[in-house]
C-alpha cells in the first residue's frame, strides 16, 4: 500500500491526533530524569508505550535525538520500530532539504527499508527550489514511503519566504502546493505528498486542496484549535494535527497520556 493508503485507513482506524515525541531538555527536567542518555530513553520509550497504540501518527523531532550523538540515534531507532509495532505510523520530522547525491542520501537514510532509520515518512524544505526534492520523491514513490513539505509554517519568519511571489503573481507557497497538486494527481484514496501548514497561520488565500495530507502542527498548547483547523482546512478528513508539549508534559504517567490522546481524538472526530 502506498503511504497515502496507509494513513488514510490509519485515520480511519485511529483519528487524525499525531503526537510528537520531542524529548526538550525542560521536559526530561519535569519528568525527574536526567539530560543525558538514559533519561532519553526513559522518556522516548515511555512515551511510545503510552500513545503509539492509540494514535494513527507519531512524529519524532530527530534534532532531540541528535544532540546525544551516536547512542541517540539509537534510541530514536528504537522510537521508530517500537512505534510502528504498536501500529502507528511513524513521521519523522528532519526537515531535511538539499540537491543531488545529499538529497538521495538523506533519502537513502530515512525511507529505504534497509536503513534502521526507515520511517513511513518525512518532513522536507523545499526552499533549494522544489526539483531539489526529486530524489527524496523518488525515493518515496518506490518504497511507499511519504513525504511532507514545508508550506506554510506558523513560524514568525516564515512569511519572508512563503509569501514572497513569484513570476505569475503567485506565492512560493503557492507554488508549492501546486507541485504537491501534480504529485498527487489521480491518486486514491489520498496521495502520499503532503504539505506542512501551520495550525495557527490565520487567514489564508492559498488552495489548500491536493489531494494529499497536511500536518497541521501548533494545534493544543502553541494556541490552535480545532474551530482554527475547521476554518483553515474544512472538512478536509487527513489533516494531522500535531501536538506534543500538551501530551508529554502529562509524564511520566502514561495512563493521562493515553487518555488525553483518546479525548483529544474524540474532540477532532466531532
Amino acid at each position: 500500500m502506498t503511504f497515502g493508503a496507509r494513513l488514510h485507513a490509519a485515520i480511519a482506524e485511529r483519528g487524525s491526533f499525531c503526537v510528537g515525541i520531542d524529548p526538550h531538555a525542560a521536559l526530561l527536567q519535569d519528568w525527574g530524569l536526567a539530560d543525558d542518555v538514559a533519561g532519553l530513553e526513559r522518556f522516548a520509550l515511555t512515551t511510545v508505550e503510552a500513545v503509539a497504540p492509540h494514535v494513527s501518527v507519531v512524529k519524532p523531532q530527530s534534532a532531540f535525538y541528535e544532540r546525544f550523538g551516536s547512542r541517540g540515534i539509537a534510541v530514536l531507532e528504537r522510537v521508530i520500530a517500537d512505534s510502528r509495532a504498536a501500529g502507528a505510523l511513524v513521521l519523522l520530522d528532519v526537515k531535511r532539504g538539499d540537491i543531488g547525491s545529499t538529497s538521495q542520501a538523506y533519502a537513502d537514510a530515512y525511507l529505504d527499508p534497509a536503513s534502521p532509520l526507515a520511517s513511513d515518512a518525512i518532513t522536507v524544505s523545499p526552499f533549494l527550489g522544489f526539483g531539489s526534492l526529486d530524489p527524496i520523491v523518488d525515493t518515496a514513490r518506490r518504497h511507499d514511503a511519504g513525504v511532507f513539505v514545508l508550506a506554510l509554517t506558523s513560524n514568525k519568519e516564515g512569511p519572508e519566504v512563503q509569501h514572497a511571489r513569484v513570476e505569475d503573481g503567485g506565492t512560493v507557497a503557492g507554488r508549492m502546493l501546486d507541485h504537491l497538486r501534480h504529485l498527487n494527481a489521480d491518486a486514491e484514496p489520498l496521495g502520499s505528498f503532503g504539505a506542512v501548514v501551520g495550525a495557527t497561520i490565520g487567514a489564508t488565500t492559498e488552495d489548500l486542496a491536493f489531494n494529499g495530507p497536511v500536518l497541521a502542527p501548533g494545534f493544543g498548547a502553541q494556541g490552535g484549535t480545532v474551530a482554527d483547523l475547521r476554518r483553515i482546512f474544512g472538512t478536509n478528513p487527513a489533516v494531522l494535527a500535531s501536538s506534543s508539549r500538551e501530551v508529554l508534559r502529562l509524564g511520566p504517567d502514561p495512563a493521562a497520556m493515553r487518555d488525553f490522546v483518546r479525548r483529544t481524538n474524540d474532540e477532532l472526530r466531532s
